[in-house]
Order: C-alpha cells, then sequence, then structure tokens
C-alpha cells in the first residue's frame, strides 16, 4: 500500500513540475506572439505604398501567416527552456521571460529597418555589418534613421509586453491548480499541453511544418515581405549563410535548385553532359573571334546605388543625368537590366567571379586564383589590370583577394588622398571625382614600348547613404513634380542629389574619353551595383519589374547595338558581352549571354535576368525560383505589353539549372584546385 501511495505521489510530484512548466511556457507565448505581430503592423502601415491596392483577404492571410510564424518562433524559444521552468522562482522566470520579449522585439524592430533599407527581410547580408566599415555602418545609421523614435518606441513595447506578462502571471491560478488537481488528471493534461507547444512549434497541425516556402501567401511580394518576423528572417539568412561557406560539397547548390548532378542540369540547358569535366568545359565554352582580332581597352564602372528609375524620368527639369545625357544618344543603353544582388559586395563578387555564392572570398575560398574571375582571365589574355575605388580597399580584405584574384594593381582611397592631399576621406572614402581625375592623369600619359592593353574596373562610392557631397558642389534644382515614383522616403531628394553627382562625372568622363587618342581603341561601360531604397518598395505589380533596375550602358566607337536593349538582363550578361568587343573568346565563364549578338534559340541566350537569391523575370513577370505561387505580372515599359502573362514552367528550369550550374562552377572548381 505504501509502494502505491509513493508511486502516486511521485507522478503527482513530476505531474506537477511537468503541468507547472507547460503553463508557464503557455503564459509567455502569448505576449511574444503579441508584440511581434504589433511590429508586423506597425511595419505594415509605415511601408504601405502610397496609392497600393491589396484585397482584404490578402492582407488578413499575411496577417494570419505572420501570427503563425510568431507563434512557431515563441513556441521553439519557450520549449528549448522547457526543463527549467518547474524548478526556478516566479522572479527568475519573469526576469528570463522579459529577456526574450525584449529579444524578439529588437530582431523585429531591425527586420522592420532593414527592410526599409533593403527592401527585403533580414537576410544573409545582414552578417556584412561585421565585415564592412562597421564605424562607418553604424555612423551612417546614427544619421540616417529615426534611432531616438526607434528606441522609444522599442522601449515602450518591451515595457508593455513584460507588463503583459505578468499580469497574467498574477492571475492565472497555477499552483492552486497544481495543489488540488490529482495525477490521473495532471498526467493527461500535461500531454495536451506539450502536445499544443509540439504543434505551435510546428506552426501548423496537419501539413507539414512552416518553412522557408511558406513565406509567400499572395502573389505581392510586399506583403509577402510583412511575413517573417525578425528571428525567422534572421534564422534563413544564418541559413543561407552558412551554405555559402559550405564548400566542400559541389553538389549543395544545385540540390537546393531541384538537380541532383551537373550533367541532369546541363541537359535542361542544352549543354553536353557527358560528364563533370564536359559540363564545365561547355560554360567556358565561346564562339571563337576573327583570327588575329585586335584587342581593346576595357574601362568598366560598377557605380554605388546607381539606379534605373530616375532616367527615366531624365529632362531639362528634372537633371539626375548632367553632362551623360548627351552621350547616351550613340552608347548602348540596357534599358530593362537587373543587377545580381541587392548589396555591393555580393555584387561586386557575382560580377568577378560569375559567383551566386556570397561572401566567397573572405575565407580560404579567397587565397588563390579562382578560375572563373574576369581578371585572371583579362591576365591570361595579355592585359593589364587596375582595381580603381574612392573608397577604401582594406574593406571586405579587397586589398588582398584582388590582388589574389588577377589585379596588377589597386588603387584606392588611401592611394587618391596621397596623390591629391585636397581629397578629404570620409565615411565611405574621397569623393567620386578623384577617381575620375586619376583616370585622365593616367591616360594623359604617353604609351611606352611594350605597354599592354589595359582592363580596368571602377567603384564608386558617394552615392551612398548618409548622401553626402563636397561642399564645392551644389547640385541642380530638381523640379520634384517630374518624378513619378514613390515619394515616401525622407531621403529621396539628397539621394538624387548624389545620383546627379556621380551621373555627371560619369557621363563628364565619356566626353573626355571621346576626344581622347584611347576613343579609338576602347570600350567603356557602367552599371549600377543594385537599387536604392530610397526608391520605394514597388509594391504595385505595375511596378515590380523596377525593385532590381540599374542602368548597363556600353560606349565605344563604331558601335553595333543589336536588337536586345529593351529585352530582360541582367549582371550576368556583361563580361559575356564585353570580352568578344575585347578580342578575348576564352577564360571566362558563360555566365549570360551576349546582349550585342543575334539571339538563337538556345536557352542560354533565352532573353531573362537572374537576381541570385534565387528570383528571376522574363518579359511577362517575376518569380522566386521554384514557386510557381509567387509569380506576378510585371512588364518594362520599354520592352512594351507582352500577351500569355503566366508562369513558364520551362523557363523556371532552366534558370534552376543556370544558378545551380553556376554555384557548382565554383564549388567544383574549388575542388579541382586542391
Amino acid at each position: 500500500m505504501k509502494a502505491v501511495q509513493s508511486i502516486a505521489g511521485l507522478l503527482a510530484l513530476l505531474g506537477r513540475g511537468v503541468v507547472r512548466a507547460l503553463l508557464r511556457a503557455w503564459l509567455l507565448i502569448g505576449p511574444l506572439v503579441l508584440v511581434q505581430s504589433a511590429v508586423r503592423g506597425v511595419q505594415l502601415m509605415h511601408f504601405w505604398p502610397q496609392g497600393f491596392g491589396a484585397s482584404r483577404p490578402d492582407v488578413a492571410a499575411v496577417l494570419w501567416q505572420g501570427v503563425r510564424f510568431d507563434l512557431k518562433v515563441a513556441a521553439v524559444l519557450v520549449f528549448v527552456l522547457l526543463l527549467v521552468w518547474p524548478w526556478v522562482s516566479e522572479r527568475i522566470y519573469r526576469i528570463v521571460g522579459g529577456v526574450l520579449i525584449g529579444l524578439v522585439v529588437v530582431l523585429s524592430v531591425i527586420n522592420l529597418h532593414y527592410f526599409g533599407f533593403y527592401k527585403t527581410p533580414i537576410d544573409s547580408l545582414v552578417f556584412g555589418v561585421f565585415e564592412d566599415d562597421t564605424g562607418a555602418v553604424f555612423a551612417t545609421i546614427w544619421r540616417d534613421f529615426p534611432i531616438a523614435m526607434t528606441l522609444l518606441g522599442t522601449v515602450l513595447l518591451i515595457t508593455a509586453g513584460i507588463a503583459l506578462h505578468g499580469r497574467l502571471v498574477r492571475q492565472a491560478p497555477i499552483e492552486t491548480l497544481l495543489y488540488k488537481a490529482r495525477w490521473f488528471v495532471l498526467v493527461p493534461l500535461s500531454v495536451v499541453l506539450l502536445v499544443a507547444l509540439l504543434f505551435a512549434g510546428k506552426g501548423t497541425v496537419r501539413e507539414m511544418a512552416l518553412q522557408k516556402q511558406h513565406l509567400t501567401v499572395t502573389t505581392s511580394q510586399f506583403l509577402n515581405d510583412m511575413v517573417p518576423n525578425g528571428s525567422i528572417a534572421l534564422k534563413y539568412a544564418w541559413d543561407s549563410r552558412r551554405q555559402s561557406q559550405q564548400l566542400a560539397d559541389p553538389l549543395l547548390g544545385l540540390r537546393a535548385m531541384g538537380y541532383q548532378s551537373a550533367q541532369e542540369a546541363a541537359k535542361v540547358l542544352g549543354l553536353p553532359a557527358d560528364s563533370d569535366a564536359a559540363v564545365q568545359a561547355a560554360l567556358y565554352q565561346h564562339p571563337a573571334l576573327p583570327a588575329g582580332a585586335a584587342k581593346k581597352n576595357l574601362i568598366f564602372f560598377l557605380m554605388e546605388s546607381w539606379s534605373a528609375e530616375p532616367m527615366l524620368y531624365q529632362s531639362p527639369r528634372f537633371d539626375v543625368l548632367g553632362r551623360m545625357v548627351p552621350t547616351l544618344k550613340d552608347a548602348c543603353h540596357f534599358d530593362n537590366f537587373d543587377s545580381a544582388q541587392p548589396g555591393t559586395h555580393p555584387s561586386l563578387e557575382a560580377i568577378l567571379f560569375s559567383s551566386p555564392i556570397t561572401p566567397l572570398t573572405l575565407g580560404d575560398a579567397g587565397r588563390k586564383p579562382l578560375p572563373s574571375s574576369i581578371a585572371v582571365a583579362a591576365q591570361k589574355a595579355g592585359y593589364h589590370t587596375l582595381f580603381l575605388t574612392s573608397g577604401r580597399s582594406g574593406w571586405r580584405d579587397l586589398n588582398r583577394v584582388l590582388h589574389t584574384q588577377g589585379f596588377d594593381e589597386v588603387i584606392d582611397a588611401n592611394n587618391l588622398r596621397a596623390l591629391y592631399p585636397e581629397a578629404n576621406v570620409g565615411l565611405w572614402g574621397v569623393w567620386d571625382e578623384y577617381i575620375f581625375k586619376y583616370l585622365q592623369q593616367r591616360l594623359a600619359q604617353p604609351p611606352k614600348p611594350g605597354d599592354k592593353p589595359l582592363m580596368v574596373f571602377v567603384l564608386s562610392v558617394t552615392n551612398h547613404p548618409p548622401y553626402d557631397l563636397p561642399e564645392n558642389y551644389t547640385p541642380p534644382k530638381l523640379d520634384m513634380s517630374q518624378w513619378k515614383g514613390e515619394t515616401s522616403a525622407d531621403t529621396l531628394v539628397p539621394n538624387l542629389d548624389t545620383y546627379r553627382y556621380a551621373a555627371d562625372l560619369l557621363g563628364g568622363f565619356v566626353q573626355w574619353l571621346r576626344a581622347s587618342p584611347w576613343w579609338d581603341n576602347t570600350i567603356m561601360a557602367g552599371t549600377g551595383d543594385h537599387n536604392v531604397r530610397s526608391f520605394g518598395v514597388y509594391a504595385e505589380a505595375s511596378r515590380r519589374y523596377l525593385i532590381r533596375q540599374v542602368p548597363f550602358v556600353i560606349w565605344g566607337k563604331n558601335l553595333q547595338c543589336g536588337t536586345q536593349q529593351h529585352l530582360p538582363a541582367s549582371h550576368r550578361d556583361m563580361f559575356p558581352t564585353l570580352f568578344p568587343l575585347l578580342g578575348v573568346d576564352a577564360g571566362y565563364v558563360q555566365s549570360g549571354r551576349n546582349l550585342l549578338a543575334q539571339p538563337s534559340a538556345s536557352p542560354m541566350d533565352a532573353p531573362r535576368t537572374l537576381f541570385y537569391t534565387a528570383e528571376a523575370r522574363n518579359a511577362q513577370g517575376a518569380w522566386q525560383l521554384g514557386n510557381p505561387g509567387s509569380f506576378v505580372c510585371t512588364s518594362s515599359k520599354q520592352a512594351g505589353d507582352v500577351p500569355g502573362c503566366v508562369f513558364n514552367p520551362q523557363d523556371d528550369a532552366q534558370e534552376r539549372a543556370r544558378i545551380g550550374l553556376l554555384d557548382w562552377n565554383i564549388r567544383y572548381g574549388l575542388q579541382q584546385r586542391k
């Protein structure tokens, strides 16, 4: 009898402990969900574009899906501490609960401002805070963001969440329930509470657990971007970051795109697929150029935040291009053109190495020349390679990486400051005017016997938050009634001023080059690294095609621009277009198509854009790769209305194969290098 009583007492003790833990967990879940949902509501209202219309069912679906992710995060957090909850005092329990509430609020607020800057929830670029010039990043945040209001709102929301949790704890009769209930009540109750907690962590009862693909619930990317809270967005960003560092498995990126081998993906694109070596050889195969084709110089500009939209409204009353305007008349201007990535360094790596993997060169991968490096290809073709920037080359270890990856010279803000003592160094470097001054002085020097053709890669920095300008520069007054885009950003006008400063300098250099002896044997090109937050979130489907758009312009003597200037294209197409103009036909990856050639029926020549975070766009619309439900009709006005606006499975399969093979080429090449 005593043994039975002892067992019953032990079961009651364990039951009380388990039920206390589970009840405490559920009392904390409510405030955790509410504070995350509150930030989502603020984010939705704050960034709602003027004139944007969305149906109530779509908004309701987004809010409900967001709550489900909030519940998932809350359940996982309290589950991790489930073994602690039965034994700690109420005071410790409430302190830990307050810390968790503060954590999810801070992450959600960071996600809110991150969306405001990058037009996307937190992604792998967030880790660049510690790889960038961290002091400059935080100085920009201090100057460019409403710090005081953000801190005040964050503190108030955390305080409200903690107060709500405290009230629930005080009013919930946990201890009374525990000591009055018998074991045969406590055990089933604990089972019910535990199962409910597990389903909350799963996010669903009958379907598969909430995953990344469940962030898409409408055809509006703007609304879909409101679904993830800061914790979930950071989790997926960490997953993406971790994958970019796991370079030992050549098939990792291919499998993520739905292919089990390089040969399988190659067949989708009509490439030779007899072996891995045959696939790689096909990626480096290019049409032969005429024998003895002369090598031309290349001066290539990657312009900070040089977005495409301001060019749409260029006029004498809204002069955002300055001296560039007359140079566009006989240039090849591709006006339906997307960037590869949403940030400077990721786009730089995408262009230099034909790589969707980023960051790629911060670790061991950057310590030996990558076979896909365009600078290495130029060196092998007999070029002298120069990287020139008005920023600091210590940023992201560029001073080390660039020399390793095929650049003979690296000239940065420190070199320019030594050459031009009047050049003030700001947050991100010297003013862009000094890179143009340096180029003019260098190219004006008489050629020497044996000089190699020159490939210059230029990176500007001035058109960057906090949008400062030289004291001696006065931007022209812009008639903002000519701006047909969104106007919600308070940095819109300062951003347009620095945009005009940089574009005018570029146009002035083109004019100088045309009058110089270099013009006859030089190709010059320019593009932007990414779009910027000041120009909107592009929530309306009719404007969605603009969200990634940057210009791509080629200047040169007697250029034949072909028929593709208004077709969808992107960063991946630039060097397959430029190298044939230079007389280079080997050593670089067939990452895209030649925009000056007559397009063929090959999948490799298909007029589509590829954003390396697994998004694509054709003439009809845009979508996330592998996700038919994400397709949205959005067509460039320059391209005109295109019939048949539906998701195209073949386009999707081919673009998944393209990005998968570019990823595989990097990983496979690194394995071959060992």
